[in-house]
């Protein structure tokens, strides 16, 4: 492994921050509203303006869309050392991301230890220059915490798999081109050596999605129905009947993904939040209860985040996450409720307002749309049961 010194690590900062500069046009230079501001990519892209598409295709030219990534599969073959200062430069100007995927975040580090070449090439390539939009085939109506219950099905039909059954919480199956699914392939073996890790073109004949309503007023999420799909041989990841690895692995780098660990970009401090809220004058912020529940709020925000960073260099070191992913995930969440608690206590009776659309009333909707925090990517109780047995020792 070539040996990165010092003195190349500040040379590379040094281009790296004189290429954002002059790349990264200055509307982009702020925090997307929400993940609809954020550039999906997929087989039919959705831009917000011409600047955010000339960003990430500068970005993807330059294989920094997933920059660890070897520049064989379209990455950038970046060190974790160059890594992280081009997310330090990133910060700096405050550049979004310039394209968002599960298939990044989640798909493509399961590929990369268990898929063959060939998959690797395809989709590793397809994924680093947006092409394929991939959501993930999951959680099933009577296997969610304990996934491996799932029951959805695929049946060896000689060339093919035959795939039926059902997904749910799928997110933004709607959109998607690609899903990578847990189905079962072996219904007589032990329930967690029974299940395989395919990937499944959402165009199939058979497959089709049925969007999920939130008590927020809309959502991202879905139902997928497998009716007797076709799926290639050469779609199965790793080995037959050995997909519970590759999830549990999988796992890991979802509940990095929600807990915000790799991404050292902070957002607006919470006192900021406040004031633009209710502003310095009618004596809102006074309230010493309020302010003390604001301060401890940003101080456990600050220890989240100083955490990530040490756990960051730990993985630079060549240290796994491993459980420490559940705790990013939990603790995420509870900031994430108790953040919109307090933005509507400050708020007062204002707060309350519901409104014809999601736009108005927006707080009350997303207020209610932190709820799901404690579900998705694992119910916040088996987060808990992870952290007591796998990083306090707890049996």
């Amino acid at each position: 492994m070539e040996t990165i010194t010092q003195q190349d690590l500040d040379v590379f900062r040094a281009e790296t921050r004189a290429w954002l500069e002059a790349n990264c046009p200055e509307s982009i230079r702020q925090t997307p509203k929400s993940m609809e501001d954020v550039f999906w990519g997929g087989s039919n892209p959705h831009y917000k303006s011409e600047d955010q598409k000339r960003w990430f295709e500068r970005m993807r030219d330059r294989g920094w869309t997933t920059p660890m990534w070897p520049k064989a599969y379209g990455g950038g073959g970046l060190s974790k050392q160059q890594n992280k200062v081009l997310l330090e430069e990133m910060t700096r100007l405050n550049c979004q991301t310039p394209l968002f995927s599960f298939g990044i975040s989640m798909l493509g580090p399961a590929l990369l230890k268990f898929g063959n070449e060939a998959q690797k090439k395809e989709h590793l390539t397809a994924i680093s220059r947006g092409e394929v939009w991939w959501c993930q085939g999951y959680s099933e109506p009577g296997a969610g915490s304990d996934l491996a219950g799932l029951q959805t099905r695929a049946e060896d039909m000689g060339d093919h798999y035959l795939v039926s059954g059902q997904k749910v919480w799928t997110s933004y199956a709607e959109n998607a081109d690609m899903i990578f699914c847990l189905v079962r392939t072996n219904p007589d073996a032990k329930k967690h050596t029974g299940i395989s890790f395919l990937l499944i073109d959402m165009q199939s004949e058979g497959v089709s999605t049925r969007p999920i309503r939130l008590i927020s007023g809309k959502s991202v999420f879905c139902e997928t129905f497998f009716d007797n799909v076709k799926v290639p041989k050469e779609n199965l990841v790793g080995e037959l009947n050995a997909g519970w690895s590759i999830a549990k692995y999988l796992l890991t780098h979802e509940r990095s993904m929600i807990g915000g660990i790799g991404d050292v970009r902070k957002e607006k401090p919470l006192f900021q939040m406040a004031i633009d809220a209710v502003g310095l004058d009618n004596g809102k912020l006074d309230d010493p209860v309020l302010r003390a529940d604001i301060a401890r709020w940003m101080i456990d925000q600050e220890g989240l985040m100083w955490t990530i960073e040490r756990t960051t260099d730990e993985a630079k070191a060549g240290q796994p996450i491993g459980a420490k992913s559940s705790f990013f995930k939990y603790y995420y969440t509870e900031q994430n409720k108790l953040k919109y608690e307090l933005l509507m206590a400050l708020n007062g009776t204002e707060a309350a307002i519901w409104g014809d659309t999601y736009d108005e009333g927006k707080l009350a909707r997303d207020f209610c749309r932190t709820k799901g925090n404690s579900i998705e990517g694992g119910t916040s109780e088996i987060q808990l049961n992870i952290i007591s047995k796998h990083i306090l020792g707890l049996g």
